[in-house]
């Protein structure tokens, strides 16, 4: 794969994460306010300061969702701000679900889903800012002497 694709595939990769992201908790926001915690017992809040699903759903929907939308929404329009926001929505992922995992316990699926989308959202903003490399530089130095070594 050329670097061009791998950046594109990386950058779309991130675009279809947060637009997942997105839509997932808002979804899921919406689903814990309209049915009272989606099934959950009121017992799984009572660690915690909350004592209904409410103002969790609330937060899911507003800033989880919320944050996740506004990379969304930049990732496609391609602002220079897309990338901060991508993170920032990563970010926020993780923190949801640290939260969630001290609160409520941890053991889901779920859980682990969006542990993984959170990260993978980090990890894409490093490779578009070429702070990670897919390939290692010897590999990108090969090619580039490949191309030039073709084209002459």
């Amino acid at each position: 794969m050329s670097t061009p694709l791998l950046r594109n595939a990386t950058f779309f990769g991130a675009l279809i994460l947060s637009a997942f992201n997105a839509l997932s908790a808002i979804a899921g926001g919406i689903g814990i306010l309209a049915t009272g915690g989606l099934g959950m017992p009121a017992s799984m809040l009572a660690s915690g300061p909350f004592t209904s699903f409410t103002l969790p759903g609330i937060v899911l929907i507003v800033v989880v969702g919320g944050t996740q939308a506004l990379a969304t929404g930049l990732l496609i329009v391609r602002r220079e701000a897309a990338l901060l926001w991508t993170a920032v929505a990563g970010t926020g992922m993780l923190v949801w679900i640290f939260i969630e995992m001290m609160m409520i316990g941890g053991g889901s699926w779920l859980q682990v889903l969006y542990f993984a989308t959170g990260t993978a959202q980090l990890v894409l903003v490093l490779a578009l800012l070429g702070v990670v490399q897919w390939l290692p530089r010897a590999a990108l130095r090969a090619a580039a002497i490949e191309t030039d070594v073709a084209g002459a």
